[in-house]
């Protein structure tokens, strides 16, 4: 007995929720009959039409969701609910069309990509239907006649090759892979793999992968049949493409077993796999056995943790369930240890790669951080000790050499846990010990110890106190090259820790200049390994902290590219170096401003005050920029943004974030950076990372979007996750360059399109737009009022002017009567454009202040043609929206103006003004206000 249909509505909405559906259809049709909104109506009809369709009247639902539509075309929700009804009435191409329109309004959304997906092969399923029966006759006959051309020695390469490309495209496809695994398709894959031939065996591999995806039932049938055991010994094969290939079917199989990836229902055969879990720990223990295997190649070993660093961790923490990263810790903790305590100059040592242990080390952090509790974490702690003690053995150095190289090894990844391990009795006293040692292999494996035992103060105040005589020794006396650079790299960490003056400039032989000339040499010799040359990088990212070796640094193009090179490795530590040593050549680093007043009061009473290095002054940084730039920094940056999560930190993200922002300070260098991927790079630095890292790339980011057509800049649907971070910077808690150069880039993409404007909108970003109208700062009150300019085109922002209780509308009235040109120009397009969209907002305009005639009779007279133009065409829409309205203008001064403007002879560059003043006579005119000159 309700009359409001708002509550009418609300009780629906309950009891929809009960799944009482009769009830809520009650509801919904009385609120429809009593309610007069649109807007609300069309509510309504959507959500009747879902009652419709869980009463599975599917006619009736698709009929209300048109009502709805035609209310609001672009309700995604009513269009949804009509594609599904017209689905399920059979009308699949109409169907198609509105989930097509919810995908392009929604374009991230699964269901809607899901939806369109079956609905498309649907379609084409009922268009090939009277082809069907003789494509399922022809199939087998296919495959078979595929095998036959590949098992045969004796056929021509070239169909060979064309057997093979059709096998695996054929496996892509369901109903293809459905018949390769009917007939025998298994068995004859595994003879393509057994004849050794590289390329039949990636042919091969590669349809096992598309016949596993996305189908529980088939990928655990392949698993038993080829069998963990075998699938693991190709991955370890050392070839590279074989291995990778090896790899990804084995996480395919895995995403299958664990519900991931391609999500696709089979009916019936879903009832087959009872338990996966079984089949899981069979692959993770297989797995693990790899890791110490000697049978297993440097990429296999690799492809294992790589696949062990995927799945075992959790990829959300608010999932409780660890058991993955238990099990492994409990069965496999043990054998990651031994691979990061290789040592590859020992003759014992395991296949690796250069990026194996760094692998393995990370693998250890994310098994650390996925642990739930103080007790799981001291498990992990005593397997380590446990396992570190049974490696100490005095009489036999190479296994004690062993249980330093491990600790190394999990300083590298869980830090905490590695510096809890230094502390074990003995262990500090040994690395320092291993120092003096005369076997090369010793020194070698003690300094990289040292190196990453002394990121932490606490322990480095021990080394520098016990270890640098001896690294200055070693570098001094060996003449390993590998030992040398490792001393200096040493030397500069401890000098850092111990005091930057006294580090980089007093020990070793010569200046820091030299050491970093000789860092330089190594960098270049591309005779030297690369993980050596990499402790050349880190050598210089302490070195480069020096103004001279900075400047020098960048003048040596060779050693930049082979930096930039090496960077493009993707090795954790490089990345970070790389960014580091690129901090400090564009100084783009924090720096604290000195107070006048403080600085002479040192002064006065003989205190040291730091003073800024002349190659430190802002000339100089902008000329190691340009050198960077010309060297191709971009595409390098650009590179090391894509690793691996594992491997590029939140840390190293920062670092490349202020190296961008420092890249993008002069406006003609960011067609440069954008042109080498640039815009493109900086999008997940500003999304994810440390706070510092993600403010620096979005001020990037909008110093690019400030100047830039964003077309090119961030071209297809890129540039609206841009939006974001620009959003971001409008906080009273940033500076006000930020808020201005972010508050630029949304008046550039507000002025593109709707939907980049209701993409602004969406994010939130009006009240802080609204706010910096208000600012003092002329300059952010200006950039903030041409970009509400830009927005007011937008139906949702006009409405929110119409609105009653805000002062937006009286905020731009008195903007335009600012001194300010520039403000403006922007505060009466913004008027010009809304009271032309909005009839209502005419009238209001009189009313929200009483200088409003003014205002408008200034705009009318301004020298300023661009601002004489716009204040005419409000004039004008004041004119046009009401009589009564062009009465009072007729009344006063501005008739005046109007018919002084008016007469003036025609003229090319005044002739929009002109004109704009005519046709406000000709309106009043119209209204009989006025006579022509004729009549008067």
């Amino acid at each position: 007995q309700m009359e409001d249909p708002i509550q009418l509505k609300e009780e629906g909405n309950k009891y929809f929720q009960a799944s009482d559906y009769e009830k809520a259809l009650q509801s919904y049709t009385q609120a429809i009959k009593l309610n007069k909104d649109k807007a609300l109506q069309a509510v309504l009809y959507r959500n009747r039409a879902a009652c419709f369709l869980k009463k599975e009247e599917y006619a009736k639902a698709a009929s209300d969701a048109s009502r709805a539509i035609d209310i609001n075309a672009s309700d995604i929700k009513a269009l949804y609910r009509r594609s599904q009804a017209l689905e399920k009435l059979g009308k699949l191409d109409q169907a198609f069309k509105d989930a097509q329109k919810c995908a392009t309004l929604e374009p991230r959304n699964k269901n809607f990509q899901e939806t369109l997906r079956r609905l498309g092969a649907n379609i084409q399923e009922k268009v090939n239907a009277r082809g069907t029966l003789r494509i399922q006759f022809s199939t087998d006959s296919r495959v078979q006649k595929m095998f036959e051309i590949l098992l045969d020695e004796n056929s021509d390469k070239e169909k060979r090759e064309k057997a093979a490309n059709n096998l695996i495209v054929l496996g892509r496809e369901e109903a293809g892979a459905e018949r390769i695994f009917q007939n025998n398709g298994v068995n004859l894959l595994l003879q393509l793999i057994e004849t050794k031939n590289p390329e039949l065996i990636l042919a091969a591999v590669r349809t096992l992968s598309g016949m596993c995806t996305g189908h529980k039932a088939r990928a655990t049938a392949i698993l038993h049949y080829l069998g963990i055991d075998s699938i693991c010994m190709w991955m370890s094969v050392d070839n590279e493409e074989i291995s990778l290939a090896v790899c990804n079917l084995l996480q395919t199989i895995t995403d299958c077993l664990m519900g991931q990836g391609k999500e696709e229902h089979h009916g019936k055969e879903e009832a087959l796999v009872l338990d996966t879990k079984k089949d899981l720990r069979m692959i993770t223990m297989r797995l693990l056995d790899m890791l110490v295997s000697k049978k297993v190649s440097g990429q296999g070993r690799d492809r294992a943790l790589n696949l062990l660093n995927k799945n075992i961790p959790r990829k959300d923490l608010k999932d409780h369930d660890n058991s993955r990263s238990i099990f492994v810790i409990d069965n496999g903790l043990k054998k990651i240890l031994k691979v990061v305590g290789q040592i590859p100059e020992m003759p014992d040592c395991l296949p690796l790669t250069e990026n194996t242990q760094l692998t393995a080390s990370v693998l250890l952090n994310k098994l650390y951080d996925d642990l739930r509790c103080d007790p799981e974490r001291d498990n992990y702690r005593l397997i380590c000790e446990e396992y570190i003690k049974s490696k100490i053995d005095p009489q036999d150095m190479d296994k004690t050499l062993h249980a330093v190289q491990i600790v190394s090894g999990v300083l590298q990844g869980p830090f905490d846990l590695g510096n809890k391990l230094l502390g074990m009795k003995g262990v500090m006293e040994m690395m320092v010990a291993l120092c003096g040692s005369e076997r090369e292999i010793d020194q070698l494996v003690a300094v990289e110890a040292l190196i990453h035992a002394s990121t932490k103060l606490s322990r480095a105040t021990f080394i520098i106190t016990n270890g640098v005589t001896l690294l200055k020794e070693i570098y001094k006396k060996t003449k390993n090259e590998k030992i040398k650079i490792r001393a200096l790299v040493g030397l500069c960490k401890l000098g850092s820790a111990g005091g930057t003056d006294y580090g980089l400039r007093q020990f070793a032989e010569g200046s820091t200049e030299k050491l970093a000339k000789q860092c330089r040499k190594w960098l270049c010799n591309t005779s030297i390994d690369a993980r050596t040359r990499k402790w050349a990088v880190e050598g210089l990212s302490y070195l480069t902290l020096d103004a001279d070796v900075k400047d020098d640094f960048v003048e040596d193009e060779p050693a930049l590219k082979a930096m930039f090179d090496l960077a493009k490795a993707s090795d954790k530590t490089i990345l970070y170096s790389v960014a580091s040593a690129l901090v400090n050549c564009t100084n783009s680093y924090d720096t604290k401003e000195l107070v006048p007043e403080l600085v002479q009061l040192a002064k006065f009473s003989k205190q040291h005050v730091p003073e800024e290095h002349p190659k430190d002054k802002k000339d100089f940084v902008v000329k190691r920029v340009k050198r960077l730039l010309k060297a191709g920094i971009v595409s390098a940056l650009a590179c090391m943004v894509k690793a691996d999560s594992a491997i590029l930190t939140d840390q190293t993200k920062e670092l490349i974030a202020r190296v961008f922002l420092a890249l993008c300070e002069d406006p003609k260098d960011r067609g440069t950076i954008v042109a080498q991927g640039g815009g493109k790079a900086l999008i997940p630095l500003a999304v994810e990372g440390t706070d510092v890292g993600k403010i620096k790339a979005s001020h990037a980011l909008a110093k690019i979007a400030a100047i830039s057509n964003p077309d090119i800049a961030f071209p297809g649907e890129r540039v609206y996750e841009v939006v974001r971070p620009l959003v971001s910077l409008l906080n009273t808690e940033r500076d006000g360059l930020q808020n201005y150069e972010a508050l630029l880039g949304l008046t550039n993409f507000s002025g593109r399109s709707d939907k980049l404007r209701l993409k602004i909108i969406k994010e939130k970003a009006l009240p802080d737009i609204e706010n910096y109208m208000f600012e003092n700062h002329d300059q952010l009150r200006q950039a903030a009022t041409e970009c509400m300019c830009n927005l007011v085109v937008n139906k949702e922002v006009q409405e929110r002017f119409v609105a009653d209780g805000n002062d937006r509308l009286k905020l731009v009235v008195l903007l335009c009567g600012e001194d300010d040109e520039k403000v403006q120009v922007a505060a009466a397009g913004a008027l010009a454009m809304l009271t032309a969209a909005q009839k209502k907002l005419c009238s209001k305009m009189t009313q929200v202040t009483t200088q409003w005639l003014e205002i408008l009779q200034r705009l009318c007279l301004h020298d300023n043609m661009e601002v004489q133009h716009r204040g005419l065409v409000i004039a004008f829409n004041l004119i046009s929206a009401d009589k009564e309205l062009a009465k009072k203008l007729v009344e006063s001064e501005l008739l005046e103006i109007l018919t002084y403007i008016g007469k003036q002879e025609d003229h090319p560059k005044k002739q929009h003004i002109i004109s704009v003043a005519r046709d406000c006579l000709t309106k009043c005119m119209d209204y009989e206000l006025i006579k022509p000159l004729s009549q008067a």
